[in-house]
């Protein structure tokens, strides 16, 4: 249970992304793999579920579910996230996800696709939380502890092959980019069009290529990860999914004093490695009306929505515009903040900022509602997002985008762009393409690693199931 769980700092000095890559590809269990801020959290089995979706929440701890009816007037969020800080005890943290079906589940429009919670949180039964030089390792009993820090240093050995030596190399991993290119284009002229009538101003259309080949996501995350300077990065395996991400904005991050944060990134163009070349297409961002258009109608609405839950006067705009590098591609990118008005909570901002503006649209429910129409198949977590949150009131929610998933014995990539009034189905094609690219290039296959390349550790102490 999560009040039982004791701790342990122990000195690190490892490289801590690659020693938690190590520690996921060596597990039996669901984990998370969570990276912010320069801290890496890493996180194994399930002591504790908390499921919710239109009908109601589930609590799961061990072999018992408990059911809790949904409440009118209480979203599925405030429902879960209710019963999280309820059975979390002492310095707990939970992570999960929420699906971009949220959507549908807070509007009470019946059960999720494929029977599929909307919002899923779980309590560890270990993790390991690196940052600085120093290792926090939580577990169930002193003979626990004593396994995991055995774990933690032989994965930090590993490690330190990987950061000395090639790491993984790309795979040679099929995937066509324009795997779908001629409905995307229709479907980006429709929204155009209704757009131009009136209907709403913005909207994100995206589509779905297929991954044929087999995929490592560990090696995959780690080669991504070195390519990619994201605002947050995660590697996780539970509730029946698997993906690995490289977040480019956060949806909200609520700090332990209130103080609630949200990026922005709307506009974009390719990112080539080439100085000149990428110079004139961060100068194309702030010359095309398109691009700028776009990018102040999503902070315009972001404001609007911190306001809905922060003390009045307090919502600013501290970065405007600024141009961020993400992976083979550049955003224009702005950054706002406020105080958590009284009575609003975490899950509040969360309530209110979710689906990311600029993975759905403006007005978001008609935006919503072209996407359901224009996209042939559920989002999943895609647009969606990956979640910690901990006992100290802190709630860091990651946007899922530039990533690679993987369910039900399917692998995808999928990748959209944002459509207004001006937009060019040609180019917003292509703007697919250019951030598909961030991932694809990526991509590694089963056992084609690198020596020293991450893979399940050998001999690694016993570890229990979740």
């Amino acid at each position: 249970m999560p009040d039982g769980l004791i701790e342990r700092h122990v000195p690190f000095l490892a490289d801590r992304i690659a020693t938690a890559t190590v520690l996921c590809a060596g597990s039996d269990a669901p984990y998370l793999l969570y990276e912010r801020d320069g801290s890496v959290s890493w996180a194994e089995g399930e002591a504790v579920v908390v499921e919710a979706g239109a009908e109601g929440a589930t609590v799961g701890v061990g072999g018992t579910r408990r059911r809790q009816p949904a409440v009118a007037g209480v979203h599925p969020l405030a429902a879960a996230g209710r019963a999280v800080e309820l059975v979390g005890r002492g310095n707990w943290r939970a992570h999960g996800w929420v699906d971009f079906s949220y959507v549908r589940a807070r509007a009470g429009a019946g059960p999720e696709p494929g029977g599929r919670p909307a919002v899923r949180f779980v309590l560890p039964r270990r993790e390991v939380r690196m940052r600085g030089s120093e290792a926090l390792l939580r577990a169930e009993d002193g003979a626990a502890l004593d396994r995991l820090e055995r774990r933690l240093c032989a994965a930090a050995d590993r490690a330190e092959a990987l950061t000395h030596g090639d790491g993984p190399r790309r795979a040679a991993v099929p995937v066509d980019p324009d795997a779908g290119a001629v409905r995307y284009r229709e479907d980006v002229a429709r929204a155009v069009r209704e757009i131009r009538a009136g209907r709403l101003e913005k909207v994100i259309l995206s589509r779905t290529v297929p991954v044929p080949g087999a995929v490592d996501l560990p090696a995959t995350y780690l080669a991504g990860r070195r390519s990619h300077e994201p605002a947050r990065s995660f590697l996780l395996r539970h509730g029946g999914r698997e993906a690995a991400g490289f977040s480019p904005e956060i949806v909200v991050r609520v700090g332990a004093d209130g103080t609630v944060t949200a990026q922005p990134l709307a506009g974009t163009r390719a990112l080539t490695g080439e100085p000149e070349a990428d110079a004139e297409r961060r100068a194309e961002l702030y010359r095309d009306p398109k691009e700028v258009y776009e990018h102040a109608v999503s902070v315009r609405l972001v404001q609007t929505e911190l306001e809905s839950v922060c003390i009045p006067g307090t919502v600013r705009t501290g970065e405007f515009m600024t141009v961020e590098e993400r992976g083979s591609v550049q955003h224009l990118a702005s950054r706002l903040s406020g105080r958590l008005a009284a009575g609003a909570g975490r899950w509040s901002a969360l309530d209110a900022l979710f689906p990311a503006v600029t993975a759905s649209g403006i007005p978001k429910q008609a935006a919503c509602e072209l996407i359901a129409r224009s996209e042939p198949e559920e989002r999943g977590l895609y647009s969606g997002a990956v979640v910690t949150v901990d006992a100290d009131g802190t709630l860091d929610a990651a946007l899922v985008l530039r990533s690679v998933y993987r369910d039900g014995g399917r692998t995808w990539l999928r990748a959209g762009a944002g459509i207004v009034a001006q937009s060019d189905p040609e180019r917003e094609l292509e703007e697919t393409r250019e951030k598909l690219r961030a991932v694809s290039r990526c991509l590694v296959a089963p056992h084609d690693v690198a020596a020293g390349g991450p893979h399940p550790e050998p001999a690694a102490p016993a570890r229990a199931a979740s």
